[in-house]
């Protein structure tokens, strides 16, 4: 009987253990609440968000007015190859069926119609921070844009970063819809515009800066837009707080160097901010100077070691 009773209590502990584990694995999708009414978006101010989320760089092989979303070049990682899929209105091939609930539940907490976990190659844990009237009118937006019959190559990644059941993990360690950076209660209304477009739509920490668990792990919020390593892996994306090298660019050389990529040295953009700067040019001017006048308030950090 001890046996048996033994037996049952450790059959207990094995059925929590394992209803604990699903649950951190499992996709958890938004609260109905969180989610804009169907049809609710304006396309005129989807625009906007679009350029200022740089879906294109991704999801498009040229940058015109009205992009084709049929996928973009291939994103090689040390963690593998990642496509960006077609997101065109495409009803089959691709999200012309979407509702605005599903869109908002893959740009908000990285889980498709289908339930499925997506990788954080799309950067869901910066968009999970924007409004639910602004992910409406993004949606709007995109319904606007020519459809594409194309399919994007799947992902080409090794073990075991292609099981998606461990990103329902790695979500519930690292995605934090909140802000990052602490404002004073009086501080200007564009500093507050500015943060909320750097760490939303923007996602500029995506890049700007360093992830932890060896760069398979969420952003170090401890270094804040402090510089790392590429994603692709190969050079380092630059500090941009107040104490790396733009520490002596004013607001307005900020601005110009969005509007025209030369900095107040006559050096022009390189490399993968050329993107990033094509389509920051396509904003208004008081979204860029609010994005300056957030990036001259945030905490200086210096450098790291690893980046002199």
């Amino acid at each position: 009987m001890r046996r048996r009773g033994l037996a049952l209590v450790l059959a207990g502990v094995v059925a929590v253990l394992a209803a604990g584990g699903y649950s951190l694995l499992r996709p958890v999708r938004l609260d109905a609440t969180a989610i804009a009414p169907e049809g609710s978006g304006d396309a005129a101010r989807g625009e906007r968000l679009f350029w200022a989320g740089g879906c294109v760089s991704c999801h498009a092989s040229e940058a015109t007015d009205r992009p084709v979303l049929s996928g973009g070049a291939p994103l090689v990682t040390p963690f593998g190859t990642f496509h960006g899929p077609n997101i065109s209105p495409d009803p089959e091939h691709g999200i012309g069926r979407w509702t605005l609930a599903d869109f908002a539940n893959a740009l908000q907490r990285g889980v498709d119609p289908e339930g499925r976990n997506l990788y954080p190659a799309f950067p869901y844990t910066s968009y999970a921070r924007m409004t639910p009237g602004d992910v409406a009118d993004l949606h709007a937006f995109l319904k606007t844009l020519p459809p594409s019959t194309a399919d994007a190559p799947p992902n080409d990644l090794p073990f075991p970063f292609n099981l998606r059941i461990a990103l329902g993990l790695w979500k519930a360690l690292f995605l934090h819809p909140e802000p990052v950076a602490t404002l004073a209660a009086d501080v200007p209304e564009p500093v507050r515009r500015g943060r909320y477009l750097v760490e939303g739509p923007g996602h500029c920490g995506e890049c700007h800066t360093p992830r932890t668990l060896g760069g398979a792990g969420g952003l170090d919020l401890s270094r804040w837009l402090a510089g790392g390593p590429a994603p692709e892996g190969d050079g380092r994306i630059p500090n941009i707080t107040p104490g790396g090298p733009t520490a002596d660019w004013s607001e307005d050389d900020l601005v110009t160097y969005f509007e025209t990529g030369f900095t107040p040295e006559f050096d022009s953009v390189g490399g993968s901010m050329v993107e990033v700067q094509h389509n920051l040019a396509r904003l208004q001017k008081d979204d860029l100077a609010a994005i300056a006048a957030y990036l001259k308030v945030v905490p200086p950090i210096p450098d790291a070691a690893d980046a002199k």
